[in-house]
């Protein structure tokens, strides 16, 4: 029995152990998520009620009432020490369970992140779209919170950010921050970004681009003079302009791709490795990127319908700031940040990297 165990404590042991998330299971120990893996943190397993307890412990009656009705729940909680963490809370084969999501108290920098210059001239651009995309707990979260920090630091602009749920506050400095948060403040996604086109915005950030009217909403913000940042759970320049060309009814591709061609700025792709350090062993995390900037061959790419030509467009525009995710990747594992295996797995082209690494080797 883990009965004397609070959802407090779980929640302290996750910062003491520096953790990105928790995991609450019935008929399971909690676990933390550190560097990547999941590792146990008590011997014992929670009981069906102990889980469902823990649950309601951080959890308004709105918010349980939810959970029955539509088998889960999202939201954003603090800690005692100010700590905040996302909140997903639900049930499988009906039993609770939740996993909460440690939300950094401080915000990196674009440098700290691994972005290089070339994105920063981004955030000054007066209209346009750009994307961070990448796998679930990638940290697309934390990048687009890092963005809309130097915006608001910079730039006299109003910052309108919809999200679910509000994950960083932003106190308003030299721009005005106003964040929204969807099921509290408006109903969805595409409400909030048609409402925002109302409110003297320069800034939208779209927490999750999920459905097609969210999208086509956001492609619309874009067109018509605001810059639009928005995440995909995608992994890849060209598989990104293919996912939003695919959600939108054959006879709007077209339609959709000339849009996409003018409104496009950048496709920031991010995935989360183990780091190494220099004893070989695991030092957190570390970040590996594709960017895409939209040059002039690229719009055109977009239009065309030529995505599969995208990559070598990327691979060639280094001057401009790009990089493919392989490339990004090899440096890591050249400086003996990532280790082979990351380096093969995470590769989206594993033979040639494989094959330049024989010929870099074979040069020695």
């Amino acid at each position: 029995m883990a009965s004397d165990i609070t959802m407090k404590d779980l929640l302290q042991a996750t910062i003491d152990e520096g953790a990105s998330d928790l995991h609450v299971r019935a008929l399971m120990p909690p676990e933390l998520r550190v560097h990547g893996e999941l590792v146990a943190i008590a011997d014992e397993c929670f009981t069906e009620q102990e889980t469902y307890e823990l649950c309601q412990e951080i959890m308004t009656p709105g918010q349980i009432e939810e959970v029955e009705r539509n088998g889960g729940c999202d939201f954003a909680l603090a800690h005692d020490d100010g700590t905040r963490f996302r909140v997903s809370v639900f049930k499988e084969r009906g039993r609770w369970g939740c996993v909460l999501r440690m939300i950094p108290s401080t915000l990196l920098t674009l440098d700290q992140i691994g972005l290089p210059p070339s994105i920063r001239e981004l955030l000054f651009k007066p209209r346009g779209l750009i994307l961070v995309t990448g796998p679930t707990g990638s940290g697309k979260s934390t990048t687009l919170a890092s963005m809309i920090d130097v915006i608001n630091q910079q730039r006299g602009v109003h910052v309108v950010t919809i999200e679910d749920p509000i994950e960083f506050y932003h106190t308003s400095k030299k721009s005005l921050v106003t964040q929204r948060e969807v099921g509290s403040d408006v109903p969805s996604f595409a409400e909030a970004i048609r409402r925002a086109l109302r409110q003297d915005p320069d800034v939208i950030l779209v927490g999750e681009m999920r459905d097609l009217e969210t999208i086509g909403a956001a492609i619309t913000a874009a067109e018509t003079g605001h810059l639009v940042f928005g995440t995909l759970h995608t992994t890849g320049a060209a598989e990104t302009i293919d996912r939003i060309v695919d959600a939108f009814p054959t006879d709007q591709q077209e339609q959709v791709r000339t849009q996409l061609s003018v409104s496009m700025q950048a496709v920031i792709s991010q995935i989360l490795l183990p780091r190494l350090g220099p004893d070989g062993q695991v030092h957190g995390r570390i970040a590996a990127f594709e960017i895409m900037l939209a040059t002039s061959s690229i719009r055109s790419r977009i239009r065309d319908n030529k995505t599969f030509q995208i990559r070598s467009d990327i691979q060639t525009g280094a001057k401009y700031g790009m990089v493919t995710l392989d490339a990004c990747l090899m440096d890591h594992y050249r400086n003996g940040l990532i280790s082979y295996d990351e380096l093969i797995t995470k590769s989206q082209d594993p033979d040639t990297v494989v094959a330049k690494l024989k010929e870099e080797m074979g040069r020695r």
